[in-house]
């Protein structure tokens, strides 16, 4: 029932889409989301997503993530608290209303960075989001670049794999996104990423000006 009453809530608003981006861990979501916010910091607000796991040096509560407790999460769960959620490595991740409503209440593009089940979820409501998908150039470059950050196991990183290989495969998936993105050179990636938002962007330029 909330699902069903929050989507009526979202389309009823007003402003810029909200920017669900998506892939593999390893892909290069946040090199290339911190490049959109350093360039267009008073357009961007990021949607905080919660995890049960711990940060990784250099994560901030509530900056990176809202990192709390299994039991807290799932009482926010039942609750009818988020989006959506879903469990990756032994951890449950999610993107709550508050973190949505937050950011559109800015009137700011409100950005939503989550897996694939997350993306299923999202298409059950009325958020009408735009979906974009960064891949990695193979799964040899992925490997390295999950190797080279020295914060898994061997175990985790062989889950991430497995899993980026879905989440690959998820992406072809016809319809699923609106733009897909191989990043490979990061400047051109993000020149891509920055088209796709361009239209978007000058909506909040707008408003802005117009306030």
């Amino acid at each position: 029932m909330y699902m069903r009453y929050f989507s009526r809530a979202f389309s009823a608003m007003a402003g810029p889409r909200p920017v669900v981006l998506s892939g593999p861990s390893g892909a290069g979501k946040s090199t290339l989301l911190k490049k959109l916010m350093k360039e267009y910091d008073s357009v961007f607000g990021f949607s905080v997503s919660h995890t049960t796991r711990n940060p990784r040096p250099g994560e901030e509560n509530g900056r990176d993530y809202h990192y709390v407790t299994r039991e807290v999460m799932q009482a926010g769960i039942d609750n009818g608290d988020f989006i959506e959620n879903a469990e990756f490595s032994g951890n449950m991740y999610g993107t709550s209303k508050a973190a949505v409503q937050d950011v559109q209440a800015k009137n700011l593009i409100c950005i939503l960075d989550i897996d694939m089940q997350g993306v299923r979820n999202i298409k059950r409501t009325d958020l009408n989001p735009i979906y974009i998908s960064i891949q990695p150039p193979s799964m040899e470059i992925l490997e390295k670049r999950l190797r080279d950050r020295k914060t898994e196991s061997e175990e985790s990183l062989q889950r991430r794999l497995c899993a980026a290989r879905v989440d690959m495969e998820f992406s072809k998936e016809p319809g699923v996104f609106d733009v897909i993105i191989v990043n490979d050179v990061l400047e051109e990636s993000y020149g891509q990423l920055r088209n796709a938002l361009l239209e978007e962007i000058n909506k909040v330029k707008k408003i802005s000006t117009s306030l």
